[in-house]
């Protein structure tokens, strides 16, 4: 019930917000703003039109504004960064953690980021340069370089009593990591072994040796794969020679694991998953318009296979009747195969030793479906048009195309994944080409050599 009430109050909070605004209330405005989290505020932002969102900014607590910016999506942020000046971003980003920090500065043109980080203290230079030096999307890009660790031959007294020196420890922290002299990772300890251990024990012997260790190039999908299949809180990440360089805690995970499901679902309609929902009218057509060529090229490809059966057509108008019928059955067939394909590479179900295997499985159950619905669409269009001939036609032509878009839909998306092509992109717009090209030339074709 709390859950739901949290849930319900930010729109709630918008309309207030956005009436406000409207009566020119821009102190009360100010002060409900001062009240609310980085996370709402961040929400508010990314649910405001352009110019709101300029006067919301400009009306945030500036403390605030480096936690607001690590929860905006790309575009937003993108869009709230070119409202700031070098001094102000530099003052909003201090104190922030690591991949925060890599997350904000990675949308900055070069010359701006240049310019921030100069005027870094050399500590916070040296981590951000550290973390950006890793590419994007690998566990080193998102990685926290604020971690605890211990040496082996100190005894767990004396950890317990630098703890309490230090005061607090990193957010997300369930353990210690263990490095030697030259911080070659040997192993952790977690924190309820070691309130609970003898005070007297060396760390050495109430350590756990076989730490899971992340590498730094490890991809953010593999990172998150790795979390979920273990349930860890934190994991370190260690570079290739072995040292400990930082560590990922859970709730970096549920951002991969956010963006990665976002990507998915925009993809499928060849968007951006972080495109901005409001964002200025040109920018969005522009982002659009490359993918609706894409798709009108696809479309005029499926139109010219109909053309080839022009003189058919023209003789049997029934057949322009039925011929959507044929293509969508097979389009279905092919986007569930698709989509089943597409979430097993996510998780991390498909590899090469498995695909040759799932290729053939998900062809015999396009067949099996092909079979079952071609006998059905055979005798209704048999009844209907009383036609038994054109019945076997539009049956023969759905087995086929519902055979190929179950062989299509497995096969695309393992094609676009070897040469580096994302099929949760371009995936369902190849598909569709297929079976809507097969599809028409099966029952086009068969139409032809029956008919004349």
């Amino acid at each position: 019930m709390p859950e739901q009430i949290e849930h319900e109050a930010t729109p709630l909070r918008l309309t207030e917000v956005n009436e406000a605004l409207d009566s020119g209330m821009f102190i009360h405005v100010k002060r409900m703003l001062y009240q609310t989290p980085p996370c709402d505020i961040a929400l508010l932002l990314e649910s405001s039109p352009p110019a709101g969102r300029k006067v919301l900014w400009r009306l945030t607590d500036p403390e605030l504004q480096g936690e607001i910016l690590e929860e905006l999506n790309e575009d937003a942020k993108t869009s709230i960064l070119k409202l700031m000046d070098t001094e102000s971003l530099v003052a909003a980003t201090e104190g922030l953690d690591t991949d925060d920090l890599a997350y904000i500065l990675r949308s900055l043109p070069d010359s701006l980021y240049r310019e921030v980080i100069n005027q870094m203290d050399a500590q916070d230079r040296h981590r951000i340069e550290a973390a950006m030096a890793y590419p994007e999307d690998t566990a080193g890009s998102i990685m926290n370089t604020d971690t605890v660790s211990l040496r082996p031959d100190v005894t767990v007294d004396v950890i317990l009593r630098y703890i309490r020196l230090r005061g607090e420890l990193p957010e997300a922290t369930d353990a210690l990591y263990v490095v030697d002299k030259n911080d070659l990772l040997v192993g952790d300890v977690s924190l309820s072994e070691l309130l609970t251990a003898d005070p007297n024990s060396d760390i050495c012997n109430i350590m756990d040796s076989d730490v899971e260790r992340l590498p730094a190039n490890l991809s953010t999908t593999e990172v998150a794969q790795l979390f979920e299949r273990h349930d860890w809180i934190s994991a370190p990440v260690v570079n290739a020679e072995g040292n400990l360089i930082g560590r990922i805690t859970i709730d970096d995970v549920v951002d991969i694991i956010r963006e990665n499901a976002e990507h998915d679902m925009m993809g499928m309609a060849g968007m951006d998953d972080d495109e901005d929902t409001f964002a200025p009218v040109l920018q969005s057509a522009k982002r659009r318009t490359l993918w609706l060529g894409v798709n009108l090229i696809a479309a005029l490809t499926a139109a010219s296979v109909s053309n080839m059966f022009e003189n058919t057509l023209d003789q049997l108008a029934t057949l322009a009747i039925l011929m959507t019928i044929v293509p969508s059955m097979g389009g279905i067939t092919g986007n569930q195969t698709l989509a089943l394909v597409i979430r097993g590479m996510a998780v991390g179900h498909i590899e090469s030793g498995n695909s040759r295997w799932l290729i053939g499985k998900e062809a015999l159950v396009g067949a099996a479906n092909g079979v079952v619905w071609a006998l059905a669409v055979a005798v209704i269009v048999s009844v209907w048009k009383d036609d038994i001939t054109l019945g076997l036609i539009i049956g023969g032509a759905m087995f086929i195309n519902m055979a190929m878009g179950g062989l299509a839909g497995v096969a695309i998306p393992l094609a676009m994944k070897r040469y580096n092509i994302d099929p949760a992109l371009a995936g369902g717009m190849a598909l569709t080409t297929v079976t809507d090209v097969v599809g028409l030339f099966a029952f086009l074709g068969m139409a032809t050599l029956v008919y004349g």
